[in-house]
């Protein structure tokens, strides 16, 4: 996936000086690259047989419709608080300096019901545990987590030991 790479924009110094950045919207805007993306994803799920794509707010809210489309399955959003209608499931997680909480509609999911996560990217696995830890709450399975990047050296896959993790690119 070196052809993905070169796409990726890297901005030095955000959101704070230290931390080098990798910007995907230099990859969303290309459109090979945007395809790429979607396609490999959406073949190395397609085995999984998932019942739902799940996307994480924000930017997976930009992978997961596309691959449930091509999958042929429904999209459910998770979503940061207070932003869904109907009553919800919650889960708070700790963040490095603070926490965050993610919510999900309670009847967005059946019991046993096959999930695939759909995120942009794998830095901690903060956030991705706490989506497991949604779906499970509602009985759900979830057959796999995906995303476009991966920083390996943060070992977020470590936390997620036991789940399928599929990333693209890897830093």
């Amino acid at each position: 996936m070196d052809e993905l790479k070169k796409l990726i924009r890297e901005v030095p110094d955000f959101p704070k000086p230290g931390i080098l950045f990798y910007d995907i919207t230099t990859l969303l805007k290309d459109p090979a690259g945007l395809r790429r993306v979607i396609d490999s994803l959406t073949e190395k799920i397609r085995p999984l047989k998932p019942d739902l794509v799940l996307g994480i707010e924000a930017r997976g809210f930009i992978f997961a419709p596309a691959l449930a489309y091509h999958l042929g399955t429904g999209f459910v959003p998770i979503r940061k608080p207070n932003k869904l209608p109907a009553p919800t499931e919650r889960v708070s997680y700790q963040l490095e300096y603070g926490t965050d909480t993610l919510e999900i509609h309670k009847d967005a999911l059946k019991s046993g019901a096959r999930v695939v996560i759909a995120d942009d990217l794998l830095a901690t696995g903060g956030t991705a545990l706490a989506s497991i830890r949604l779906v499970e709450k509602l009985g759900a399975k979830v057959a796999a987590l995906t995303f476009v990047v991966e920083l390996d050296f943060l070992k977020g896959r470590d936390r997620l030991h036991g789940y399928d993790v599929i990333s693209l690119v890897t830093y």
